[in-house]
């Protein structure tokens, strides 16, 4: 009997144990760079890079094969790849050329597909003008500083790089001279491959494989899983969205709503657009990469304590500059990223004053819509219905245009919603009026609590003295 027990606790023991495939499970992440390196490219490569990192990846590699696109996209790219503790390789499959060939240093090793080509990395203009000869040695020198330390970082030869972008450079291994004065070094599988000196060190590439399966085997990831990225439609909406003008604009429509929405009574199409339009704006950052959880939630904390600065708290004080400063520092955070496993609070500078030119663009706009429709709105049957713009004659009841300094601690009814202003009836006689904080419904007993001049502020009386 006993034997029986035994066995049957150690199969139930191999049954429940996690398969030893699924811990052992490699993973490695490709990243396709096709076509022109633009922003489109970075939104993917940042969502690939954090997946990589979330699920503990054994290694990213980009699939290469790009004629170049601009210095600004791929100094992003190098920066993200710094950031990374996961071992990044290049497969160049067929052409890793001018900023392919930058962001190729910039990781770890260089495979190369038979017959493709890497180099060639001087930085050019779109215009059809000829640059001056001191801006052109300008860019060529800030590109030539950037080859020479991400080739530094990763061992890779420092003269070979500041070939690829100086024209006047020429480059050889001892006696042989692999790229003379006045061409561009570009190399061949074949030649990238080539070693050099007593240790035999590849001249770049660290090998020449056919396929992607073919890389997986030599890393030893043959049997890993294996994740491709693409670009999404999503992406593509979110590439649009985080545009600076489209950003600004969607940005300072959105705040321009809910400061309507806050000056004026109710809750309703101002505040609806408004906070839709902030939507869209954190639902744009959030797929590109950008916002988080913690931004939107920063966000939210900021509006309540805003909302019960303005409808609450009498005055402006702590909570009002509080929720101010959360606002924008949601706003300024989302447009900065950060990755799995680094603090939230690690901002890149770069990013941070690119943050600041689109919050001031936002500000601007925002300003600017604030004068124009305060000389428009008052105009519109909408505005109209909201807001109290009749007169109140005196031979209907109402008064106004003195001090009411007697009026303090008496006791009346409002005869409209005080939201927050509205018309009241005090000792018999109407009275146009403004609650402390809170809106009052219509026909809520009230109480004068304070006049400044012919401003009079009155509360909702509690239940218990109304009874």
């Amino acid at each position: 009997m006993r034997p029986l027990i035994c066995a049957a606790i150690a199969i139930a023991t191999l049954l429940s144990a996690p398969s030893a495939n699924a811990d052992d499970q490699k993973l490695a992440y490709v990243i396709p760079i096709h076509g022109e390196i633009g922003e489109s490219l970075l939104y993917i490569i940042r969502r690939g890079v954090k997946e990589a990192i979330k699920e503990e990846a054994d290694a990213i590699i980009f699939d290469m094969d790009t004629p170049g696109g601009r210095v600004d996209t791929t100094e992003e790219i190098i920066r993200i790849i710094d950031g990374i503790d996961i071992p990044v390789i290049t497969f160049v499959n067929p052409s890793a050329i001018s900023a392919g060939a930058i962001i190729s240093l910039a990781t770890d090793k260089i495979y190369m597909k038979p017959g493709s080509t890497i180099g060639d990395a001087m930085p050019i203009t779109m215009s059809s003008k000829e640059m001056p000869a001191d801006r052109k040695e300008k860019m060529v020198s800030y590109v030539a500083a950037i080859v020479r330390a991400v080739a530094q970082k990763n061992g890779y030869n420092v003269e070979l790089a500041e070939a690829m972008v100086r024209i006047e450079k020429e480059f050889k291994i001892g006696k042989e001279v692999i790229c003379p004065a006045g061409e561009l070094l570009t190399l061949t599988s074949y030649e990238a491959e080539k070693t050099y000196g007593k240790k035999k060190i590849p001249l770049l590439s660290s090998g020449s494989v056919e396929d992607l399966p073919a890389l997986l085997k030599i890393l030893e990831l043959d049997d890993a899983e294996i994740r491709r990225l693409e670009v999404s439609t999503p992406e593509r909406i979110a590439r649009w969205i985080d545009m600076t003008a489209v950003s600004s604009l969607l940005l300072a429509l959105g705040l321009l709503g809910v400061y309507l929405e806050i000056k004026t009574p109710g809750f309703g199409v101002f505040g609806i657009t408004g906070l839709l339009l902030l939507a869209i704006w954190f639902w744009g950052h959030n797929v590109a990469g950008l916002a988080g959880a913690e931004e939107i939630v920063i966000f939210a904390v900021g509006v309540i304590l805003l909302a019960l600065e303005i409808f609450v708290i009498p005055g402006f004080g702590i909570a009002g500059i509080s929720g101010i400063l959360l606002i924008i520092s949601a706003l300024m955070l989302a447009m900065v990223e950060h990755y799995p496993g680094n603090s939230w609070y690690h901002l890149p500078v770069d990013q941070i004053k690119d943050s600041v030119s689109t919050m001031g663009l936002a500000l601007t706009v925002c300003a600017a819509g604030t004068v124009v429709l305060a000389r428009i709105l008052p105009k519109t049957a909408l505005f109209q219905r909201l807001m109290l713009t009749s007169s109140l004659p005196s031979e209907e009841g109402y008064q106004a245009g003195h001090k009411h300094d007697d009026l303090i601690d008496a006791t009346g009814k409002a005869q409209t919603d005080l939201h927050p202003s509205g018309i009241a009836t005090i000792n018999d006689r109407r009275y146009p009026v403004v609650s402390r904080g809170e809106f009052i419904d219509s026909g809520a007993r009230i109480v004068v609590a304070q006049t400044k001049g012919n401003r009079i502020v009155v509360d909702e009386l509690p239940e218990e003295k109304t009874s």
